[in-house]
């Protein structure tokens, strides 16, 4: 098919499926209902519908009460005898495919069932709906008349016991609709490439001749393959490698940090950038708005939402909410039933309503990436919003970094250490760490109060990391790339404690 008749077509079912959307933002409660009465039926005669009697569940308070909330370590035997080949335990249909997905500080490795439900309900059809609703905003765009540079992981994928596990990128790039890899760059092998390094220079060779009109892919490694194009062409700004280049479609990571250092890259006020939220479980939400922070939660892609609210989260007095029973401001932790086979899985982040008409969300944390060790609650969407501050008072830039206590003892106060790995570093460490004292004070009460007269906690500890020591920390790991990230907060000190020796220890070399 010709590329200008496919991207006409493409562009009007794209602009079509709008109404559909607008069917979940009038009648949330009943999609989302009906979302879960299917769900049931459609599973009803597997083990664990047997075990719960899913053909016998007529309500959500029924759901509830039958079915507990599992944690991904509760669910491991099941899914381990999915990989191993056993059929019909969580899900009817064959899952075939298993999302590979390390967590951040655990060595051990999770694996993420797939099915081809998800794959075409969710992970693909949100991959037209992100189209479609920048269309519906920007009917002006020439998106399909050039290529969108997808960045992905690079891991490759094996075959185990008749099963598939990688990274979800690579089973989504392996199982691509002809129309996605039509209009993407890199070519299908050089995604799939295993090498990282290797990998960007591939990208990079291919990309910098294509006709790119958009991005794809997490901030952090996306920027390390900006500059490495800009270094490569000799360019001062990407608009003069692909001067129809109109927006940034990104996720993974929380965008503001690294705002300012894509508005260099890309200066013009016509640029675009628009936020996902999407993990090996599933797709949840889409920025729906031009120059918005605020994600759309999609409510029609086989998944079924609940919310736990984190001032009762893991207590006796601990809550789960349906979606239409949720309120605003109120820090929740998400809760997933799947067309994947997942039921009531607790995937550990937490998220914001900040509005109900529609129902809108802003990525506030993960559940374990927190400090709460003297009552602080300090979340990640607090230190995020504070750096911010307090690099446009100091003129500084941050590229990474991580964040955890420092133990009362005896009488010493405890405190939270920071390693920051500037980007331009400030003047003055002592004064950027009193600006970012003072905005997570504003941001955060109870950090305020924790923080009075210095009683419970002094006056935060920041070190400044050498350049590149997070990418280091991250390679020796053979994580580099795709959705690897260092964790921001954490209520041990054992990364912060491996980081710093790796920081003195190249010192001593």
């Amino acid at each position: 098919m010709p590329i200008p008749l496919f991207n006409s077509i493409a562009s009007w079912l794209l602009k079509k499926r709008y109404h559909q959307i607008e069917l979940f933002l009038k009648y949330p409660q009943e999609v989302q209902q009906e979302v879960l009465e299917q769900l049931l039926e459609f599973a009803d005669e597997t083990v664990l519908g047997q075990k719960y009697g899913f053909e016998d569940i007529t309500s959500y308070e029924a759901f509830a009460s039958r079915v507990p909330l599992v944690t991904y370590e509760e669910f491991e035997p099941l899914i381990e005898r999915s990989r191993r080949g056993e059929q019909n335990l969580f899900w009817p249909t064959e899952i075939r495919w298993f999302a590979k997905s390390s967590g951040t500080t655990n060595a051990k490795s999770k694996f993420i069932p797939v099915s081809s439900e998800a794959l075409e309900d969710c992970h693909y059809k949100s991959g037209k709906d992100l189209l479609c609703l920048y269309l519906n905003n920007n009917p002006d765009s020439q998106l399909f008349k050039g290529k969108s540079l997808r960045l992905g992981g690079s891991k490759e994928l094996y075959e185990d016991n008749g099963t598939v596990f990688g990274d979800l990128s690579a089973i989504l790039i392996d199982n691509m609709p002809f129309w996605a890899e039509l209009s993407s760059t890199p070519s299908n092998r050089v995604s799939l490439m295993s090498e990282w390094e290797e990998k960007m220079e591939a990208i990079i060779e291919e990309s910098i001749r294509e006709n790119v009109t958009s991005l794809a892919g997490v901030p952090s490694w996306m920027l390390v393959l900006l500059n490495q194009v800009l270094e490569k062409t000799g360019k001062d700004q990407l608009f003069e490698v692909w001067q129809h280049l109109e927006v940034y479609f990104h996720g993974g990571v929380n965008f503001n940090p690294y705002r300012e250092q894509y508005n260099r890259l890309l200066p013009g006020a016509t640029f675009k950038y628009y936020e996902i939220y999407n993990a090996s479980e599933g797709f949840f939400a889409i920025q729906d708005q031009n120059n918005s922070q605020d994600l759309l939660l999609m409510l029609d892609y086989g998944i079924f939402y609940e919310f736990i609210p984190m001032d009762s989260y893991g207590t006796p007095a601990q809550k789960v909410l349906p979606l239409w029973e949720v309120e605003l401001g109120v820090n929740y932790a998400i809760v997933l039933t799947t067309n994947a086979g997942l039921w009531r899985y607790q995937i550990g982040d937490t998220v914001r309503f900040t509005s109900t008409d529609p129902y809108r969300i802003r990525v506030t944390g993960r559940t374990k990436h927190h400090i709460n060790v003297f009552g602080e609650e300090l979340v990640i969407e607090n230190t995020e919003v504070a750096l911010q501050r307090a690099c446009q008072q100091t003129g500084a830039s941050i590229a990474e970094y991580t964040v955890a206590p420092v133990f009362m003892d005896g009488k010493k106060q405890g405190a939270h250490e920071w390693l920051i790995e500037f980007r331009k570093s400030p003047e003055d460490l002592e004064h950027f760490g009193f600006c970012l004292d003072q905005a997570l004070k504003s941001l955060n009460s109870d950090y305020e109060a924790k923080r009075y007269k210095n009683m419970t906690l002094s006056p935060p500890r920041i070190h400044q990391a050498r350049p590149k020591l997070f990418y280091d920390w991250l390679k020796s790991r053979g994580k580099l790339g795709g959705q690897h990230k260092v964790p921001r907060l954490a209520n041990q000190r054992d990364l912060l404690e491996e980081l710093l020796a790796m920081q003195v220890g190249a010192a001593q070399v």
